[in-house]
């Protein structure tokens, strides 16, 4: 695979970047700590410019993004709740845990898009609940923009420190990753046993 990113970057530039970073959005597997910090490898080798790797990153994420806010807004809360109504007892969902949930991103939506942007793993995903609790698309693109050139601009800029040690970027956040993953996992676990509790 890094063969195949280095020289999609190498014979296509900038726009190879934001077609990267775009399918990394898409197809999670494709992983942007990699990416980013190749092209700022690049950058060190003078054979492109830091703020255009920047924004051209940023353009591409942006884009691959929308398929998934849009897949949101096409599951549509009537089709949820009906899912929810049917299924929902198995993870101790309700239609109130809906609601609850809608309220809830209406408050803080912003805040979890822009931190959700920055957590690998997730940063593609959670366009999803974006587009499933009708955020509005400017405020989705603003707060996404936000924290993907905070994302995009940390990963070059390290791969431009770093040098031809670019690929150290990836080694150090995969536990980083893995760690915040298994946070999220348990602390989801914790909730539905409290819920369970509750219920008994």
């Amino acid at each position: 695979m890094l063969d195949w990113i280095t020289n999609i970057i190498s014979g296509m530039g900038y726009l190879g970047i934001a077609f990267l970073m775009l399918l990394e959005n898409i197809f999670p597997p494709i992983p942007s700590e990699l990416i980013m910090p190749l092209a700022g490898f690049t950058v060190q080798q003078g054979k492109l410019s830091l703020p255009w790797v920047i924004l051209a990153g940023t353009i591409g994420s942006i884009i691959g993004a929308l398929p998934w806010y849009y897949l949101g807004k096409l599951v549509s809360e009537q089709r949820l709740r009906r899912w929810v109504n049917q299924y929902g007892k198995w993870l101790t969902l309700s239609g109130d845990d809906l609601d609850k949930s809608k309220r809830w991103f209406r408050n803080y939506g912003g805040a979890v898009v822009f931190f959700g942007r920055l957590i690998p793993g997730i940063r593609t995903y959670i366009s999803i609940p974006a587009g499933l609790e009708e955020m509005s698309l400017i405020p989705f693109l603003l707060y996404s923009t936000f924290g993907t050139v905070l994302w995009v601009g940390l990963l070059s800029y390290a791969g431009y420190i770093l040098g031809q040690n670019y690929q150290i970027v990836k080694q150090y956040l995969s536990p980083i990753s893995l760690v915040v993953l298994v946070i999220i996992i348990i602390s989801f676990g914790l909730w539905l046993w409290q819920r369970q509790q509750k219920r008994k």
